[in-house]
């Protein structure tokens, strides 16, 4: 029987949160989607605050940059004001500054930077070699089904992208080796078409899931350490180029360092066939009591 908070369609769904509805120039009004902590995802505000930009800014001058702070934790089931602040129109790049709320306080800041397709110098790093494929691993949906948790619920059921880790996923166990690095496959559960700027907000919104994984995976911890306290702080992403949403995308992760209760996590998102798209950086809190 379908739990009533996991959606039939979760790729449908982030669509539906991703389509805005606008208010004037540039305010926008964005719902949230079921968490089983009650807390927004900051992948989803992330992403809709970047559709709020992009419908300010011309539709060929598509996002490369952003950088962001997750000031306040999100209730989900109060609507997301955006209000985007019109910084500069140039002839080939434009800026912009959104500011999310709810009952008239920010919970997250964005500055995100457009720019005009134009040829140029060219080069990027190459995907990692001798990864397992996607299709060998377990998804998270395998791993968990024999649970009844709102936690494991979600992972495994209202995601709107399958995720499958290179080396054995630290949901409820810590990894059996201690490395700051991680490699995870993802791809949509069902098609996702739309049109550029929604991509490249999806993009965002899964550059959100997992990267402070490589921190934990470092230190012994999973995701079921008893008392642990976690929230992104900020999140700064580079566009490369198209994502590829009909096959998998790898998720290569890095933590170069932790410290005071905060913890340093980069990325690099590649399509199968090579292709650099973005690059993540995202510093994270995360609380230990045995630490404290």
């Amino acid at each position: 029987m379908q739990d009533s908070n996991i959606p039939v369609d979760p790729v449908a769904d982030l669509l539906r949160i991703l389509n805005l509805e606008q208010q004037n120039d540039t305010t926008f009004l964005g719902q949230s989607q079921w968490m089983p902590h009650g807390r927004v995802f900051g992948g989803q505000v992330l992403s809709q605050a970047l559709v709020a930009a992009s419908l300010t800014v011309v539709e060929t001058r598509p996002v490369h940059s952003l950088h962001s702070y997750f000031l306040r934790a999100g209730a989900v089931e109060l609507p997301i004001s955006f209000e985007v602040e019109v910084l500069r129109d140039g002839r080939s790049f434009s800026a912009r500054r959104v500011q999310a709320s709810q009952n008239g306080k920010v919970i997250f800041s964005m500055i995100a930077s457009f720019q005009d397709p134009s040829p140029g110098l060219e080069h990027a790093d190459q995907l990692p070699e001798h990864l397992p494929s996607p299709e060998s691993l377990p998804s998270a949906a395998s791993l968990l089904e024999t649970l009844d948790h709102p936690v494991t619920n979600y992972w495994a059921k209202a995601r709107p992208f399958d995720l499958r880790h290179a080396t054995d996923p630290i949901y409820l166990q810590p990894a059996k080796t201690s490395s700051p690095n991680q490699a995870v496959w993802f791809k949509p559960l069902s098609p996702l078409i739309a049109s550029t700027s929604v991509e490249l907000a999806a993009l965002a919104y899964a550059s959100d899931y997992s990267i402070l994984e490589s921190i934990m995976r470092q230190h012994g911890i999973s995701w079921a350490h008893k008392g642990l306290s976690s929230a992104s702080l900020d999140h700064a992403m580079w566009f490369h180029a198209k994502p590829d949403f009909s096959d998998w995308m790898l998720y290569q992760q890095h933590s170069p360092a932790a410290q005071n209760n905060r913890g340093l996590a980069t990325g690099k998102i590649f399509n199968r066939d090579g292709t650099l798209v973005a690059s993540v950086a995202q510093e994270g809190m995360l609380r230990i009591p045995e630490y404290s």
